[in-house]
């Protein structure tokens, strides 16, 4: 039987102030590091051991996210370069031709959103699509309001809670939880579709209820965009690289599903083929500039890579100290997995079933995701996946991290909280807040769907 002794006293009470700070919609990192901080002069019994446990618990978790940082790193960069191209508009055209009413726009939008997202993430696709895409919606009839619900719930929430191309939320729960990403992606996919056809059903209905009460209003909207074209410069070039790009992406998840690559593998192919398309986009667009130019892209797509990643950094630093393995290499031989063995003295001591451990599980992603970050919740929802699954030995916890991973990302994402979702509030030109209510009963009963499935899953 597990002894909990006075270090894992205080590992759940900062555990419990992360918790806290970030319900109250603050940033968790200096809780973060005094939790370390503590942790390790505990431990080690000395100010210096502490202090070097802060920078190895930094440095653990930026090896353990180095590849995913660099690989959306890479992306951006790339998605800068078809932007100058012009190839992004030719890409997105086809699509937009489609949109012949507001119901089909709704759809049409939102598996765009879903598609490119996928590849490039939420943030890069938002001005995509809202610039391209957005306005030829508005003008089939669809209001601004149901295109910015359609681009918030495929990207930054199906889109981003499933991450099956770039991986960045599965590999940092599955890290967390001790699992590879793989198991986390393979169990995330039935709760992804639940949580994805409730959710886009419901907000689709809703849209559908407000076209018919404020049609006047509406047609107001959409004679203000009849005059909004998008102005690109096309050339030959455009057309080589619209062509390109999507035949090198669908050959990378070809790849991947014949030669069964999964996680770091997965990664490496999608980030080698960015890096790629990169130089040779910008090679043939700028000639010998492009030893230049190139460094402008790849500085801005490092920028926006770290800007994500640099807080998920410190929480995981933290979170890690969780798991036996990593909690060694922070704070030296012989350290315990201090939630690994609350998972254990929990399984002892309090009945647990899947169902409490599946609303607990919901609720830490939800409450943690208040931040506006869809990824600072996943560290947390990992590791208590895995105490979890201590806990209960007969427990799937592959799906409760999946579960986890759903309700962070879909709350701190950017669909239900103002703060989260002012990208695609500001490019449809419409209220943050009254963006994030009509998003509310589409997710939170997507949730309320996705946790039952979970239970019986798991």
């Amino acid at each position: 039987m597990v002894t909990l002794t006075t270090l894992h006293w205080i590992f759940l009470f900062y555990v419990l102030v992360v918790i806290v700070v970030m319900g109250l919609r603050r940033d968790p990192l200096i809780p973060c590091i005094l939790g370390i901080l503590h942790i390790g002069w505990m431990y080690t019994g000395g100010l210096g051991g502490a202090i070097q446990a802060v920078f190895n618990a930094l440095v653990v978790a930026g090896i353990e996210f180095l590849g995913i940082i660099v690989v959306i790193s890479l992306i951006v960069a790339m998605s800068k370069v078809l932007t100058e191209l012009g190839a992004d508009y030719l890409i997105m055209r086809p699509a937009a031709k489609l949109m012949i009413n507001a119901d089909v726009a709704f759809w049409i939008l939102g598996f765009a959103m879903l598609i490119v997202s996928w590849f490039v993430w939420p943030s890069p696709a938002v001005a995509l699509i809202g610039g391209i895409m957005l306005p030829i919606a508005v003008r089939a009839g669809l209001p601004a309001m149901g295109a910015a619900m359609a681009m918030n719930i495929f990207g930054h929430g199906i889109a981003l809670s499933s991450d099956y191309v770039i991986q960045g939320a599965p590999t940092i729960t599955a890290k967390a939880a001790g699992l590879t990403s793989g198991d986390v992606v393979s169990a995330s996919i039935p709760l992804v579709v639940v949580m994805g056809l409730v959710t886009s059903i419901i907000a689709f209905i809703l849209v559908r209820r407000d076209i018919a009460a404020n049609r006047a209003a509406h047609d107001k909207e959409r004679q203000q965009y009849e005059n909004k074209n998008q102005k690109s410069e096309i050339t030959a070039l455009s057309y080589v690289f619209a062509f390109l790009v999507p035949i090198a992406f669908i050959a990378d998840v070809w790849a991947m599903l014949t030669y069964d690559l999964k996680g770091g593998d997965a990664t490496a192919l999608v980030g080698g083929t960015a890096a790629l398309l990169l130089a040779l986009g910008s090679v043939l667009k700028y000639g010998v500039e492009s030893l230049e130019k190139i460094t402008d892209f790849v500085r801005d797509g490092f920028m926006f890579g770290i800007k994500i990643f640099a807080p998920v950094i410190i929480i995981g630093g933290f979170f890690f100290l969780g798991k036996g393995e990593l909690s060694q290499q922070i704070l030296g031989k012989g350290a315990p997995g201090f939630l690994e063995d609350v998972g254990l003295a929990l399984s002892n001591a309090v009945p647990l079933n899947k169902a409490a451990v599946a609303v607990i599980e919901l609720a830490a992603g939800m409450i943690v995701g208040l931040d506006g970050s869809g990824f600072s919740p996943l560290p947390l929802v990992g590791s208590i996946a895995a105490t979890f699954g201590t806990a209960l030995p007969d427990l799937n916890v592959a799906t409760l991290a999946a579960l986890g991973q759903i309700a962070g990302v879909w709350t701190g994402g950017g669909t239900i909280i103002p703060w989260g979702l002012i990208p695609v509030a500001a490019i449809a030109g419409v209220n943050p807040i009254e963006l994030a209510r009509r998003n509310f009963i589409p997710v939170i009963s997507g949730l309320a769907v996705t946790t039952i499935v979970a239970i019986l899953l798991m």
